[in-house]
């Protein structure tokens, strides 16, 4: 039986949504497999101390760098305060990064489980990669942020559910209710009668 209406077709996946779980499948493959080549030369009690060491120091840098970003934020807002109430107008946010973000990214890669992780957590460790990074994540924005069509943020959100849609239709009607008019229901004021099973 027929209806009529279109059948719905599924939207195209990008190329990144086929690649990353492909990319992620292998990396795990890559870490087990590395973890049984250390564990057979070194023993395994070796590579249980660098995992338990690993985790132990992600807990600690993702620790200090959460403070450090509290920390941050109170000054801040402690300054704009304080220029508040001098009645200045609040200055500029500094531009060079802290490089919080990347240090908890590199706490977080240190607690995974598995040498490529914990040697990718370590490299974020070292401020000049951090602050490398940093610049390129800021020009990269920045360079988005040039391209994107003028408009608000609700504006983006409303194009990327126009472009890609679930497939999903509600059909329905939309009534309009003026204020003076009361809701249905509801149009005589005196009492109601019990409810009664």
């Amino acid at each position: 039986m027929t209806t009529g209406a279109p059948t719905p077709t599924a939207p195209k996946r990008s190329r990144a949504r086929n690649l990353v779980p492909l990319g992620i499948a292998a990396w795990l493959v890559l870490e087990i497999w590395l973890l049984t080549v250390v564990a057979g030369a070194a023993g395994g009690l070796t590579v249980l101390a660098l995992l338990v060491g690993g985790a132990v120091l992600g807990a600690v840098v993702i620790k200090r760098a959460g403070r450090r970003a509290f920390r941050s934020l109170t000054e801040t807002l402690q300054q704009a305060q304080a220029q508040a109430q001098a009645g200045k107008s609040p200055a500029a946010p500094e531009t060079g990064s802290t490089g919080n973000g990347f240090l908890m990214l590199g706490g977080l890669l240190l607690m995974l489980p598995g040498l490529i992780s914990d040697a990718a957590g370590l490299v974020l460790l070292l401020p000049p990669v951090r602050s490398m990074l940093g610049r390129y994540a800021q020009r990269s924005l920045e360079r988005r942020m040039r391209a994107a069509p003028a408009g608000s943020l609700g504006d983006a959100f409303q194009q990327a559910r126009i472009h890609r849609p679930d497939g999903k239709v509600v059909q329905g009607e939309v009534i309009r209710q003026d204020a003076q008019q009361p809701p249905r229901g509801y149009e005589d004021d005196g009492p109601r009668p019990p409810l009664t099973p």
